[in-house]
């Protein structure tokens, strides 16, 4: 079975979630982060300690890149947000690098934003740009 990790800021936790349900009713192994996978909630929503999120966003990052490393494809949700279209932030980033760097399919759900310090960088990756997540299968 194809198996594809959603990535994305936790801004857009809810989407995420919406579109895991999706991928899954199309018969796809999806994978969430891992707080939204296991708890549904972010971070930042499992503790106010700001030590404490550093800590346990680095566990959950090294959890997300193995899975990554297991996985098929990675798919992004960019959405809009601090007024950028096709939002995305550092972390996303360096999983869209990671997924890279293993040679994973690259999916995002809206096109690269243009004003991004790293936009070249993701262009390099040649993500593909879905209009819809039905097309995924139309790459495997």
């Amino acid at each position: 079975m194809f198996k594809i990790i959603i990535c994305g800021s936790m801004y857009f936790a809810e989407e995420m979630i919406n579109i895991a349900k999706r991928l899954k009713e199309l018969g796809y192994d999806v994978i969430l982060p891992p707080t939204l996978e296991k708890y549904g909630k972010t971070a930042k929503e499992l503790t106010s300690n700001y030590t404490e999120l550093l800590k346990l966003k680095q566990i959950l990052a090294r959890y997300h890149f193995d899975k990554i490393k297991e996985s098929d494809a990675i798919l992004v949700v960019n959405k809009e947000k601090n007024g950028i279209k096709g939002y995305i932030g550092g972390a996303t980033f360096s999983e869209i690098a990671f997924a890279f760097y293993h040679k994973k399919k690259i999916f995002l759900i809206n096109p690269i934003p243009e004003n991004l310090p790293y936009t070249d960088e993701l262009k390099s990756f040649e993500p593909i740009i879905l209009d819809n997540i039905e097309q995924i299968k139309n790459f495997i």
